[in-house]
């Protein structure tokens, strides 16, 4: 459980991270139709996604080589961790 808690702490430390695991939660998305959706510059978007990525929240769905077009979605992972940050309240 407390590494549940150390993922939360990690993903609501960052108003981008919170914004687009919250997004991938809905349905799977590209990188600048985070950036559109959310209203947010797609390095900030570029960035959460690489650092929810290394923590498994969210997973490249194309080809690894692909660089256009990359689709991410959300893990079973990010779900709780999404499921968790909500139910506890957590954002502000």
């Amino acid at each position: 459980m407390s590494d549940d808690w150390d993922v939360v702490g990690y993903v609501i430390s960052s108003r981008y991270r919170v914004a687009v695991l919250g997004r991938l939660a809905d349905s799977p998305a590209t990188p600048s139709g985070i950036a559109d959706d959310e209203d947010l510059a797609v390095t900030h978007v570029s960035r959460a996604l690489r650092g929810l990525r290394e923590r498994e929240l969210v997973e490249l769905l194309v080809p690894e080589e692909r660089r256009k077009g990359r689709v991410y979605g959300i893990t079973e992972e990010g779900r709780e961790t999404w499921s968790l940050i909500q139910t506890q309240d957590l954002l502000d």
